[in-house]
């Protein structure tokens, strides 16, 4: 596999200025759109996004990123982090607070010298690094100030994709893929979780090393035996016996890009979880099947779940469908593929469908599809197939 990679900057961000300044200016004409005055950006993925700042400093206290049409964004971080901020994100303009409890003030003090302290602002309410104490604290220092929910707002123009960020995941994804490759390769009987996670980790490292890529594998979900029952459970030093599944949720790293995939594998024969990864399978081709520009989120969830009901095992899948990918997929707030989502497919979208269905005994297992939305449907961007690995 050959792989051309820019080599690893000590500072800088991994895009042109003018791709960050064209998605502040999407993102800015979708404020205006919500008619809203200002946006203020705290979700870490979104501060990436928008800035190149992978927000290593945000447990802290939120490091707001103000966004005003019309003027130049405004960055508030704690002051410790300030030259990192300066060194690995686009942003000039920047003021700095000390300790958490200045974060208020500050934070006040720069909306009061853009004239926002009685404008109606939107606010990240439903994201990760924004607690209810830091509103309240905003709102103490501008009771006129006009609090409106724009969780969605960053996400909704985040969901497309440009061509820089899609070079970026497909380049994760051969990743993912080498990944999968060294887990089905690795299968044998007495290897251990932990064992596992570290030879797949060890591929990824040696194939970045070679291209001078700045990726790595996101931490992964391996689980052999009777742990397949346990949701997200991590790597332990568990071994895998004869006649035993084998689950793995992974996704490589690029840039802050992961691209994850679903695959099972089982050692031998496992009837009860062979059962559930046929099932899956024929959802995966449903839901690929329906992924296409101008449908609805809820359609895609409906496409699946159709498949589910004609089996007459319904009770076995008891989660969403899939959700939109990109920078940090942990992030909430993001496009979710569920029931009664309105939410419309636009090309260029990417999107994490993991079909894991459970046995009435608790295995879970399955298999997942990660597209890209074309004009003539959904890509597969994965190079491994979603069937059932024997080994």
């Amino acid at each position: 596999m050959t792989m051309k990679c820019s080599a690893i900057p000590l500072t800088g961000v991994p895009f042109p200025r003018s791709e960050y300044e064209r998605r502040q200016h999407k993102v800015l004409e979708a404020v205006e759109s919500a008619r809203l005055d200002a946006l203020v950006v705290t979700a870490s993925g979104h501060l990436r996004y928008l800035t190149g700042y992978a927000g290593n400093g945000v447990y802290f206290a939120p490091f707001p990123l103000i966004l005003v049409p019309g003027r130049r964004p405004t960055y508030v971080v704690r002051e410790y982090d300030e030259q990192s901020v300066r060194a690995y994100s686009c942003i000039d303009e920047i003021d700095t607070y000390t300790q958490q409890y200045d974060f208020g003030t500050v934070c006040a003090d720069v909306l009061r010298r853009h004239g926002l302290q009685s404008k109606r602002i939107g606010f990240e309410l439903g994201c990760w690094n924004l607690a209810p104490a830091d509103v309240s604290a905003l709102q103490a220092q501008l009771p006129d100030l006009k609090i409106s929910d724009a969780t969605r707002l960053v996400s909704s123009v985040a969901a497309v994709k440009s061509k820089l960020e899609l070079e970026v995941m497909r380049d994760s994804m051969r990743m993912t893929d080498l990944a999968v490759r060294t887990f089905q390769s690795s299968l044998r009987e007495g290897v251990t979780e932990l064992e596992m996670a570290g030879t797949m980790a060890a591929a990824i490292e040696a194939e970045a090393g070679k291209a001078g890529c700045e990726m790595g594998m996101a931490p992964a979900t391996i689980l052999f035996g009777e742990r397949t029952k346990l949701p997200h459970g991590p790597p332990m030093p568990y071994p895998i016996k004869m006649n035993e599944p084998a689950f793995l949720e992974v996704g490589a790293s690029k840039h802050g890009y992961i691209v994850g995939l679903v695959r099972c594998a089982v050692l031998g024969r496992h009837p009860a979880t062979e059962s559930l990864h046929a099932l899956a399978e024929e959802v995966i081709d449903a839901l690929v099947a329906a992924v296409k520009p101008g449908a609805t989120a809820a359609a895609v969830d409906a496409a699946g779940r159709e498949v589910l009901n004609r089996s007459g095992r319904q009770g076995v899948f008891r989660q969403r469908t899939g959700y939109q990918t990109g920078i940090n997929w942990t992030e909430r707030g993001d496009l979710s593929l569920e029931p009664c989502s309105e939410d419309i497919l636009k090309t260029g979208m990417t999107l994490h469908m993991p079909t894991i269905l459970c046995s009435k005994s608790g295995y879970l297992f399955g298999t997942g599809a990660h597209v890209l939305v074309t004009a003539r449907g959904a890509e597969i961007l994965s190079r491994t197939p979603h069937t059932l690995y024997r080994a």
